[in-house]
């Protein structure tokens, strides 16, 4: 869906990125006014675009996207800094699944919707960031397995393009920056 028709979805939407972002790597402490806010710039953008997966009316997955141009936060600086012009690039934000349905293909549909939508609003560029953590995290889960050989297959390829995001690590006192490194393809 894009623009006005994501308003309805925002309450839920809120939800499921609060309950995917407390987990490895992202350590969310969020809150629901504050996603509220921060997906309502989707809904005022007739060129934003969200895929949702659902289980009957339970949303259990959701992915977006939208023009660099209207992205702000670190994301359109960095990008822009790298040579990237922003009219060309589709920023996606952020791709939250379940984790009971991980695993049955609906991230690569997630990309799939994105690239597509992307490809016919005329963007020639996907680009979305990841945080990075230290290797010797100690919160990091001894069986985590990185995105990066998912996203590599998707044709993306992670540069050297870093910028920050601040926010609230579960258990801690306050917002830190945390480092975000970008990943391309040429659509």
């Amino acid at each position: 869906m894009t623009g006005a028709a994501i308003e309805p979805y925002l309450p839920a939407l809120a939800r499921l990125r609060i309950g995917v972002f407390r987990e490895w790597p992202y350590l969310y402490a969020g809150t629901e006014e504050y996603e509220r806010t921060y997906l309502a710039g989707y809904a005022a953008s007739p060129e934003s675009f969200i895929a949702i997966a659902r289980d009957g009316d339970r949303i259990v997955g959701a992915a977006t996207a939208m023009p660099l141009a209207q992205h702000g936060e670190g994301a359109l600086p960095a990008l822009v800094g790298a040579g990237y012009a922003p009219e060309a690039v589709c920023y996606f934000g952020e791709s939250v699944l379940d984790a009971a349905y991980r695993g049955r293909g609906l991230g690569h549909a997630f990309f799939d919707a994105r690239e597509a939508h992307a490809r016919a609003h005329g963007f020639t560029t996907a680009a979305f960031c990841a945080v990075v953590r230290p290797p010797d995290h100690p919160r990091r889960p001894a069986d985590y397995v990185p995105l990066d050989a998912f996203w590599t297959k998707r044709g993306y390829t992670k540069r050297d393009i870093v910028t920050t995001f601040a926010w609230q690590d579960l258990g801690e006192p306050a917002e830190t920056a945390k480092p975000m490194v970008f990943w391309t393809r040429a659509l």
